[in-house]
C-alpha cells in the first residue's frame, strides 16, 4: 500500500516552491514565505503547506501581493491546497477580494506502473503521438486549446516554445494527431533534484473523448519519467480527468483551488 501521507510529506517538500523552469522574461521573488512570479499573462503565488501567520500579519502578506499586481495592472493567481493553513487562509482570501475558480484534485502516481502493459501499447485507432519541440507544433497546440476551452490559449504557445527552449530535456511535449490533424496534447515537466515529475496539458477535442488518447498521452509521459529512474508523477486533475487518473493507479494526496485577483476594469472600457 502507498503511504498517502509520506506522499504529500514529498509534495509539500519538494514542489512547492519557484518551479524548475521559468520562461524566458520570468522572474521568482521571495516575499516572506511566498514565492512570487512575476511576467506571465498573470501572476502567481507560491506558498508553503504552513504559512505560519494569522489575522493582522496574513492580510498583509495577502494584500501586499494583491497590491504588487494591481500596480503593475496584472491579475494574479494565488493557489490554495485543500490542507493548508492556516485553515482561514480561502476566507482571508475571498475577503482581498480574490475569487475561487474551479477546484481541482492532486494526484500522484508511482511512474513504473504507468507505462502501460503489453496489451495497452497499441494507441487507439486513427491516433499517432509524437514527441515535439517545433515552432509550428506550438502554435498549433494553443489552437488546439483555444478550440478545447473556447478561450484564447495563443500564450500557450510562447509559453512552451520558451520553456522547452530554455531546458529541452526537462520539458517535453507531445502531439496526438487523427490523420496529422492535432487533437490533443500534453507534456511532462521534469524537476531535477526531487522524485517527482508533473504532467500537464492532456486536453482534447470532444470528438476524440473517451477513446484512450488521454490515457496513452498519460503512459507516453510515464515511459519517459521511468526511463529516467522519476519515481512519481503528479497531476492537477480536473473532475473529469481525476477518475481516470484513479483506475490508472493515480492516488489522490489532496486537492487544489485557485484563488484568483482581477483588475477592475477601468471605467469607460469597451465591453
Amino acid at each position: 500500500m502507498t503511504d498517502t501521507a509520506a506522499l504529500l510529506a514529498a509534495y509539500d517538500a519538494q514542489l512547492r516552491g519557484a518551479p524548475a523552469v521559468l520562461p524566458a522574461g520570468v522572474v521568482c521573488e521571495q516575499d516572506g514565505p511566498l514565492t512570487r512570479m512575476v511576467g506571465q499573462v498573470r501572476g502567481f503565488v507560491q506558498a508553503p503547506a504552513d504559512l505560519g501567520l494569522e489575522g493582522a500579519a496574513l492580510d498583509a502578506l495577502i494584500a501586499r501581493q494583491r497590491d504588487y499586481f494591481a500596480a503593475r495592472g496584472e491579475g494574479v493567481e494565488w493557489k490554495v491546497r485543500g490542507h493548508d493553513r492556516p485553515a482561514a487562509l480561502p476566507e482571508r482570501l475571498h475577503a482581498a477580494g480574490f475569487r475561487p475558480e474551479d477546484r481541482e484534485t492532486v494526484l500522484i502516481g508511482r511512474a513504473d506502473r504507468l507505462t502501460g502493459g503489453p496489451d495497452q501499447h497499441a494507441l487507439p485507432p486513427g491516433i499517432t503521438i509524437r514527441r515535439t519541440s517545433t515552432d509550428a507544433d506550438y502554435t498549433a497546440i494553443a489552437a488546439l486549446l483555444t478550440d478545447v476551452w473556447d478561450m484564447d490559449m495563443a500564450f500557450l504557445g510562447e509559453d512552451l516554445r520558451s520553456r522547452v527552449a530554455t531546458a529541452p530535456e526537462d520539458v517535453v511535449v507531445f502531439l496526438a494527431e487523427a490523420e496529422g490533424v492535432p487533437v490533443s496534447a500534453a507534456w511532462i515537466v521534469f524537476r531535477p533534484g526531487t522524485d517527482f515529475a508533473g504532467l500537464w496539458g492532456g486536453s482534447t477535442l470532444a470528438a476524440w473523448r473517451g477513446r484512450g488518447v488521454y490515457r496513452a498521452l498519460v503512459a507516453a509521459r510515464a515511459r519517459l519519467a521511468a526511463a529516467r529512474a522519476v519515481p512519481y508523477v503528479q497531476v492537477d486533475a480536473s473532475d473529469d480527468s481525476a477518475p481516470i487518473l484513479r483506475r490508472l493507479g493515480f492516488e489522490a494526496v489532496t486537492t487544489t483551488t485557485p484563488y484568483v485577483w482581477t483588475p477592475p476594469v477601468p471605467p469607460g472600457t469597451p465591453a
